[in-house]
């Protein structure tokens, strides 16, 4: 696998773990609601304290995986960058097959 398909794969995958936590979150904030109409004054308390934390943890697991997300886009930046070094009438080919397209498409419309 090359390594801007481990970074592709490695951002999907912090993209999924993201998508998950948020839903959590979301549910547990429901959750909360529901529970405050109900619930006597401590115990409301003790589910505000517990949402608190939870929101606290997400906001400091959504900054790690913004670092990580930001970590691998450099990398593969990097690994681009090498690669049209390396290969740059590939890369000139390419670019220039990829703006033929574009082109082919924005005249059809």
């Amino acid at each position: 696998m090359s390594q801007i398909d481990t970074a592709a794969a490695s951002l999907q995958a912090t993209r999924d773990e993201l998508a998950d936590m948020l839903k959590q979150t979301v549910g547990e904030a429901e959750t909360l609601l529901k529970g405050a109409s109900s619930a006597a004054s401590h115990e409301y308390a003790s589910l505000l304290k517990r949402a608190e934390e939870k929101l606290r943890r997400a906001k400091d697991e959504l900054q790690r995986l913004e670092e990580t997300a930001l970590l691998n886009a450099k990398h593969a930046a990097r690994a681009t960058d090498r690669a049209v070094h390396e290969h740059p009438y590939a890369a000139m080919g390419a670019a220039a097959a990829v703006g033929v397209l574009l082109g082919l498409l924005i005249a059809r419309r």
